[in-house]
């Protein structure tokens, strides 16, 4: 995943009530590429938003499993990425 673009790295916001209250605490979710690593996330953070990194957390998330009458199955597994940001830098996206 070398040079990659942003955007390619950040896929998504989560939107949750969980994460709307992690925004008091400076700390904004992402749905993101798999293979990211930490400093990719941040690194495409800092340049799609323009805000200073302090932290990135991130947790592999497993699919659920589901049922569509006789076929089993699962959704997807994706990757959730949560970003803590510098004192006093914000997410306008978030904000709205």
């Amino acid at each position: 995943m070398q040079n990659r673009d942003p955007r390619a790295i950040i896929l998504r916001p989560v939107v949750s009530e969980k994460s709307y209250d992690m925004i008091a605490q400076n700390r904004y979710t992402f749905e993101v590429d798999k293979r990211a690593t930490k400093p990719q996330i941040a690194d495409a953070v800092t340049e799609i938003f323009g805000v200073t990194v302090e932290k990135v957390n991130t947790m592999n998330v497993a699919g659920k499993p589901r049922r569509l009458r006789y076929r089993a199955g699962t959704t997807r597994s994706w990757k959730k990425a949560i970003v803590t940001l510098k004192e006093g830098d914000s997410i306008e996206f978030f904000e709205s």
